[in-house]
């Protein structure tokens, strides 16, 4: 019950709406994710309703979607039983174009063949307690030999960290890349120093340099002028780029910036999880440590193309810098977790990236011609990489219409989150990550929610 209790807590965090929506959304991830299989029977209302803080109405509520969903079933005198699972749990949970920070996605099984795995070897860790304080030996070594021949990414995925590299040296595996811009905005910055960051950008960034005080300044990362101009104006502590952009998917050459950056001896956080997830031929973003590399932290993240759930990422750094982000770390967690760094490294030795990277420049082909055909006002550029497609609504008010694109049954994340001055609020970001059925389901929301619109 505990164990279930803490699981339900970090995922309502992540469902928008009324409460009873928000658990059962909750509830539908966990079996979606296998923490909850068919056959399992759910705690009482009473019981979840006083460990949630929830009323047991509120609960019976979430209950009952669920069971209309076809994903529980009640049974007279005994309880509230699992009967099946769905993939991405379906509208109901509002992960059909994720709200959340994140927009993680799970690869289906055509894509994340899994050799046998000994469960007894995931509890062994090189230290036997667990407590690797910079990560596993192992799952350090696939990400920090990737790009360390400055060829950037092989974007395979396959042996040696593959997309994933951490531009060689030392590594430090953090709980996601969440995780690894919060420790470096916690090492390098200070309450009222500015860091420069681009127009939009990604909103667990912004989150995470206002926690450590400081004060985002947007700015065209792409222009050279405007940045040079921004230097001298703002004399920033910091630069945070992202090498596949979060929202818009550009992949943008910010060699410029690194220069910059370099020349006036100012660290640059460059943000990599979505690095291996480029389209149509494109070249893989030039890792910027290779440009920078006294004053670069590297972050990345194997979330975008393992798992999520998951929870890990990693974070490369000079040695003595490297050494800092470590205490900090350490002050708040002392270890990421064992057993997923060793069912991460399994992963990558044996699953390679290729096959999920075309899969998802299907679903972005079929997605966005689904959105012209039944959105024809709507504009937008198609991404060349990432998971997103960055929406314009002509004259309209992305945060109005995300509220009535929830009534419909779907959520999805206003522009406005995207800036840390509230710009871009006739924008969207839409994830073309579901699978396909769910994505036109998602569409046909979105469709009546826009004819809803004044």
């Amino acid at each position: 019950m505990d164990a279930l209790v803490t699981l339900l807590r970090d995922r309502l965090r992540l469902h928008q709406g009324p409460p009873s929506r928000r658990l059962a959304g909750a509830l539908a991830d966990l079996a979606q994710t296998g923490a909850l299989a068919p056959g399992d029977r759910l705690p009482s209302e009473r019981e979840l309703a006083q460990a949630v803080g929830m009323s047991r109405g509120t609960v019976a509520t979430a209950f009952n979607v669920l069971c209309e969903e076809g994903l529980c079933e009640r049974r007279h005198g005994s309880g509230t039983y699992v009967t099946r699972t769905r993939s991405m749990a379906g509208l109901l949970t509002g992960a059909v174009l994720p709200a959340d920070l994140s927009a993680s996605v799970v690869p289906d099984a055509s894509h994340l063949a899994m050799p046998p795995i000994d469960p007894a070897a995931l509890l062994r860790s090189p230290s036997g307690h667990g407590y690797d304080a910079m990560g596993d030996p192992r799952l350090r070594a696939l990400l920090g030999d990737g790009d360390g021949d400055g060829d950037g990414d092989s974007g395979d995925g396959s042996g040696g960290g593959g997309g994933h590299g951490a531009v060689g040296g030392p590594v430090l595996v953090t709980g996601g890349a969440q995780q690894g811009i919060d420790l470096a905005a916690r090492t390098l910055l200070r309450a009222g120093e500015r860091v420069l960051v681009g127009d939009p950008t990604y909103v667990g960034a912004l989150a995470a340099f206002r926690r450590a005080g400081a004060h985002s300044v947007p700015v065209d990362l792409a222009d050279p002028g405007a940045v040079e101009a921004a230097f001298a104006r703002h004399r920033p502590a910091a630069v945070y780029v992202v090498s596949v952009d979060n929202p818009t998917g550009a992949v943008p050459r910010l060699r410029h910036v690194a220069e910059l950056a370099r020349s006036a001896g100012v660290p640059l956080v460059e943000d990599r999880a979505l690095a291996s997830l480029v389209y149509d031929g494109a070249a893989p973003p030039e890792p910027l440590s290779l440009v920078h590399p006294h004053g670069t932290v590297t972050v990345g993240s194997l979330s975008k193309v393992l798992w999520g759930g998951l929870r890990v990422g990693w974070l490369a750094a000079p040695e003595a810098l490297l050494a800092r982000i470590t205490e900090v770390k350490l002050d708040s967690d002392l270890a990421t977790s064992a057993v997923a760094q060793r069912l991460a490294a399994e992963l990558l030795e044996h699953n390679p990236a290729g096959p999920w990277v075309a899969e998802l420049a299907r679903r972005r082909d079929r997605f966005t011609a689904a959105l012209a055909a039944r959105l024809p006002d709507w504009s937008w550029a198609v991404p060349a990489g990432g998971l997103s497609v960055w929406v314009r609504l002509p004259g309209a008010d992305g945060d109005r219409f995300a509220a009535l694109a929830r009534e419909e049954g779907v959520a999805v994340a206003p522009g406005s989150l995207f800036s840390p001055d509230g710009r871009h609020r006739d924008h969207l970001r839409l994830s073309f990550a579901p699978p396909p059925p769910v994505a036109d389901q998602a569409v046909a929301a979105l469709a009546r929610a826009w004819a809803r619109m004044p």
